[in-house]
């Protein structure tokens, strides 16, 4: 299950850069044409920010669609998955979008301390 590892990274990568400050809310942009399991990442989200400063944090994951241009005759199109096709008939698919996979959000608590009057 690479989701593990893939989940891993995020909160690794959300708690060096926030330290020990508490985080409130976490978006992440999973493409539908990234291979990853949206509901294997919320699953391993909570078991590995247990313990952290991510614990608890509200999970937002938008799931864009695929989109996709023919080499063949220049159409873009949806794309439900890597194996799809042009409506001209053409497989030679440059793909445009539905392959991501980052961290688009992290909101953390404020602290007073940050404050300044």
């Amino acid at each position: 299950m690479h989701e593990l590892s893939i989940a891993q990274s995020i909160v690794s990568g959300i708690t060096e850069q926030v330290g020990d400050r508490n985080v409130l809310r976490v978006g992440l942009e999973i493409g539908r044409l990234s291979g990853v399991e949206v509901d294997a990442i919320r699953f391993c989200f909570d078991v590995v920010a247990a313990g952290t400063p991510v614990e608890g944090a509200e999970l937002v994951i938008d799931e864009p669609p695929g989109r996709a241009r023919c080499r063949g005759c220049g159409a873009e199109s949806a794309l439900a998955d890597l194996l799809g096709g042009c409506a001209c008939g053409g497989l030679d698919l440059e793909v445009l979008s539905g392959e991501q996979l980052r961290i688009r959000e992290v909101r953390v608590q404020r602290d007073v301390r940050d404050v300044r009057v």
